[in-house]
């Protein structure tokens, strides 16, 4: 696999300050059940990286002396790690909202035949990928046979309570292009989604949140491979939209991997670029920030890394981990 860092570092991004930190997003390891094409985390079936006990259990004092209002589990299906239940029982019993960004799939895997039920039972929020409402398209990126167990679970998810008009359990789905362009419009999209999704199989969701693919990992490498980087990046820098800057997620955002390393988010994570932290080193594992650190150490204040992907999250109308950043583009 072709690196992207290289390529990638030399920047005229601009300075980033981090505000409060209010989400903890975690990547409990890339053991997945599935393998896209877009994923910048390279995830997959093979991968074996998976947190370890004396990681996960540090989560929720962190959660406590931050006084963290998210918790953002993320993968991989996140979901595989045989402590992810526990995890959100004792975020959930913290007052933390939990999300589960879930790939729907994985509700069908042996041992997860009641992940729908759970997830509900302690009001989980979840984000969906669904990168389209066509059979093809979704198989195409996915896999064969994934667009089908993709609707029965957004069904099932449904049957419980979630998209539903007061329920309270929240079902927001994720788009990604194919390609080498910008999401479409998000409130077009989103319309589009729900008019597509209803008529055809019943479902309802909350939120559509369109996202850029990044120009890292997997993703990265396959433009390297086409001769498509380079203009890959010219359209992100070409579509910068200064006004996305005050609310790009690593603002109030601190990103865990497998190992509890921290990062401003989770491209800068999949890149190496470590969090910066005023600790000295001596106290860092591997000259590293870790989880433990945020247990006495306050994140606030302090410049983001930044480097030439970030303008995947200033694009356009911007893109995070909660959608479209412009205000006009996540009205619903």
């Amino acid at each position: 696999m072709h690196a992207t860092l290289p390529l990638l570092q030399t920047t005229d991004f601009p300075h980033l300050i981090r505000h409060q930190l209010t989400t903890l997003q975690v990547n409990l390891g890339y053991r997945c059940n599935q393998s896209c094409v877009h994923c910048h985390v390279n995830a997959g079936p093979n991968r074996t990286e998976m947190m370890d006990a004396e990681t996960l259990d540090m989560i929720p004092s962190v959660l406590a002396a931050r006084r963290i209002t998210t918790l953002d589990l993320t993968g991989g299906a996140p979901e595989l790690h045989e402590g992810f239940r526990q995890l959100v029982r004792e975020a959930s019993a913290l007052g933390v909202k939990v999300i589960d960004r879930c790939n729907l799939t994985i509700l069908f895997e042996p041992q997860q035949e009641d992940l729908a039920e759970f997830l509900a039972g302690h009001r989980v929020e979840v984000v969906a990928s669904l990168p389209c409402y066509s059979l093809a398209n979704v198989d195409k990126q996915r896999g064969e046979g994934v667009f089908d167990k993709s609707i029965a679970a957004l069904q099932k998810l449904n049957a419980l309570g979630y998209g539903q008009e007061g329920s309270g359990l929240t079902l927001n789905l994720v788009f990604n292009p194919q390609g080498t362009s910008l999401p479409p419009d998000q409130v077009t999209l989103q319309a589009d989604y729900k008019r597509e999704l209803f008529s055809h199989f019943g479902i309802v969701f909350n939120e559509l949140f369109a996202l850029a693919n990044m120009p890292i990992q997997r993703f990265g490498s396959t433009l390297i491979s086409k001769g498509q980087f380079h203009d890959y990046m010219q359209l992100l820098k070409d579509n910068f939209a200064a006004a996305n800057l005050a609310s790009v997620m690593c603002r109030n955002l601190v990103s865990v991997d497998w190992q509890g390393f921290l990062y401003d988010c989770d491209f800068n994570q999949q890149l190496g670029l470590a969090l910066p932290s005023a600790t000295a080193l001596a106290q860092l594992r591997d000259g590293r920030p870790h989880l433990r650190n945020l247990l006495t150490d306050d994140p606030a204040g302090r410049a983001i890394r930044v480097a030439d992907h970030c303008y995947g999250c200033t694009a356009g109308q911007g893109s995070s981990c909660g959608g479209a950043l412009k205000d006009e583009s996540c009205k619903t």
